[in-house]
């Protein structure tokens, strides 16, 4: 039995709705009672959403709203929903607005009044983290990489510090490009997951240090095709980077005339440091 929850509200509504992003199975029962029942679906590319919707039976009409025209026809559906209209609102795959089209959409919508209910659903973002053994705890979607390597370097540059998990989109033909790019800004040890073909026949989901990583796409063609997402670790401090260059000069003069271990404790006491650390940079750096 239906729950009439799941269906459209009387009252005029815009409904934001993810589609499968690879495997038909993905769609949600709610997602196809709400597209079934709605008065028009706005759509990124028509012809794309037509063969989703055919496969499901669903005969609803469809509006295209994509990148080019969305700030112009997005008042157009507004004035729809305010005449009574419920929309629903899709892209090609996943979840609307994320890298799709759809905001300017939302934000008029809301300006005017309108409902606007969100469907929970697939998102290459979330399911790729979630199998990526990268820390999910703080995290943040960057969106398509710049298409041109100095773009690339300086957003590289922008997350080299970054100590949450970034999440990227990348096209096929460009990843060995931007792998390459990251490989000069953040180097080889930088642990980066490929995420390739999420809940295709084809996925893939490698983490490997970035190094190892990048002659591994070198050596299989076929981890250079389909859809992307590159998540990379966040910033790890090593003892090195956290330890003041003031503290491990005071802590070389003093091992002149103490042991280390003492030096250590000494240095660490002046400068409200760990002397473990402090014991640590001595041992790899001090004769």
């Amino acid at each position: 039995m239906t729950d009439n929850k799941t269906l459209p509200a009387q009252i005029p509504t815009l409904y934001i709705v993810p589609t499968p992003i690879g495997n038909l199975g993905d769609i949600t029962q709610r997602a196809i009672e709400v597209l079934s029942s709605v008065d028009l679906i706005a759509a990124e590319d028509t012809r794309h959403t037509g063969k989703l919707l055919s496969h499901f039976g669903i005969t609803t009409k469809t509006y295209p709203l994509h990148d080019h025209n969305e700030q112009q026809k997005a008042q157009v559906l507004v004035e729809k929903l305010l005449s009574g209209q419920s929309i629903a609102l899709v892209s090609d795959a996943g979840t609307p607005l994320i890298s799709d089209p759809g905001y300017h959409l939302v934000s008029q919508c809301r300006q005017a009044g309108v409902k606007v209910v969100p469907l929970p659903g697939a998102c290459a973002v979330i399911t790729a983290l979630s199998a990526s053994g990268l820390p999910s705890d703080r995290f943040s979607f960057e969106g398509f990489l710049p298409p041109k390597s100095k773009g690339r370097k300086d957003k590289f540059l922008e997350i080299a510090k970054v100590e949450r998990t970034c999440i990227f989109y990348e096209s096929p033909h460009r990843i060995l490009d931007s792998l390459a790019d990251m490989l000069d800004i953040l180097g080889p040890q930088r642990e980066v997951v490929l995420a390739r073909e999420i809940t295709k026949t084809f996925e893939t989901i490698q983490g490997l240090p970035l190094g190892e990583l990048v002659e591994w796409v070198k050596q299989d063609e076929n981890q250079q095709r389909g859809e992307m997402v590159l998540l990379i670790h966040g910033h790890r401090e090593t003892v090195e980077e956290s330890l003041p260059e003031e503290a491990t000069r005071t802590l070389g003069i003093l091992t002149k005339e103490l042991p280390l271990k003492k030096a250590a404790a000494l240095a660490a006491e002046i400068y409200n440091l760990k002397k473990n650390a402090l014991y640590k940079w001595g041992l790899d750096n001090l004769d």
